[in-house]
């Protein structure tokens, strides 16, 4: 979690005021919505720190746009309570909320110019006319759009309406930042790019940021923590590395990144977990192995962690080559190894030299790195 840093921005009448020390700015206690007999959220509870960003991260229809719409006020709770800023404000209005929202679509007002579309917000709120012109002028300068306050949403590109939502969202000086899937509709190029200028943005003002993505890439490049969630529940909260390298259960241990899934046994224990991996024997932390000895074991290993060599005494097990993806800055080579069973895995490689060193057909040997490496009980799976 990061405090926000001041900059020369950030004064008492600018954009956004200035933020000197961490405090909880939203939080969440036991928040329960059922739609029907079906329940979307059960209990909730989450505290998200001032100048956070934070992002809700799942598969479609696991709740997180759910929940920033509880957050803002647009979907009443059934249970539990929402604190902004330390106030209560589940039977508040949104607009009583102070929060600022970016929507998938971004919701411009097609008949508006930016300029208007910016400081609708404000307009709304009773500020001076002056005020509202200064206000204004200083968002699109913020997400370079200066010059082009007249202009209508349809003589902008899709980028440009997005700085336009996202202009209209801070302007009005919000406790909390929104974001429901802000990128979902840009190119690929262009919503990297719209990443890196988002998150500047977001630590230049210091602003609280929910974020609701089901793409992990964004989520673990942009995030000061990610909270992943899945019918409804939270698995895991925790930096991008924990989430990454210590998931806490199968489900964010195979949904975040990629990652082979081999078969194994919890052999035993002498201070390391000893894990019975395709014929030999692999040591891991015994706090990153979720299992009763003697168990079935489901060990997730991140590609990058599998390690190719020529076959010797010392490798893990064999395995055959059967394909190559080429990835630009890498080569994912794909393994069949038949002391996994019918397990096939695939080491990521950097380098082009991996196309003709393990040409298709050639047998290899396979050791494992164990950073990152870590063992469910495959009975919690079945």
């Amino acid at each position: 979690m990061v405090s926000a840093e001041v900059t020369p921005f950030q004064q008492p009448n600018m954009l956004h005021p200035v933020v000197n020390k961490p405090n909880v700015a939203v939080r969440l206690d036991g928040v329960l919505k059922r739609f029907g007999d079906a329940t979307a959220l059960h209990k909730i509870s989450l505290m998200i720190e001032e100048g956070e960003f934070i992002t809700l991260l799942g598969p479609s229809g696991c709740g997180k746009t759910t929940l920033l719409n509880l957050m803002a006020g647009f979907a009443e709770a059934d249970g539990g309570e929402i604190f902004i800023d330390g106030d209560l404000v589940t039977d508040i209005p949104p607009y009583q909320r102070e929060i600022g929202i970016v929507f998938q679509n971004y919701a411009l007002f097609p008949h508006m110019t930016v300029e208007k579309n910016v400081g609708y917000g404000l307009r709304m709120r009773g500020v001076p006319k002056a005020e509202i012109t200064e206000r204004v002028a200083q968002a699109l300068e913020l997400v370079k759009l200066a010059g082009y306050g007249h202009r209508k949403p349809r003589e902008l590109s899709g980028g440009q309406q997005q700085r336009v939502a996202l202009a209209r969202a801070l302007v009005i000086r919000p406790k909390v930042l929104l974001l429901d899937e802000p990128f979902s509709a840009l190119d690929k190029n262009l919503r990297l790019s719209m990443q890196v200028e988002l998150k500047a943005i977001q630590r230049k003002l210091g602003v609280t940021t929910v974020f609701v993505t089901h793409d992990q890439g964004e989520a673990l490049s942009m995030s000061d923590r990610v909270v992943v969630m899945s019918a409804g529940h939270v698995r895991q909260i925790g930096t991008p590395d924990e989430i990454y390298r210590r998931p806490t259960d199968p489900f964010v241990a195979g949904f975040v990144g990629d990652v082979n899934i081999l078969p194994g046994r919890y052999a035993g224990r002498d201070g390391e977990a000893i894990l019975a991996l395709g014929g030999n024997v692999l040591r891991l932390p015994a706090e990153r192995v979720q299992a009763t000895i003697g168990e079935r074991l489901n060990v997730y290993v991140r590609p990058e962690n599998i390690q190719l060599a020529p076959l010797d005494p010392h490798s893990l097990f064999s395995a055959t080559v059967i394909a190559h993806v080429f990835q630009g800055d890498h080569v994912d080579v794909h393994l069949d190894a038949p002391a996994l069973g019918s397990a096939t895995l695939f080491a990521r490689q950097s380098g082009l030299n991996s196309l003709t060193r393990w040409p298709v057909g050639s047998l290899v040997g396979v050791t494992v790195d164990d950073e990152g490496v870590c063992a469910f009980s495959a009975a919690t799976e079945e």
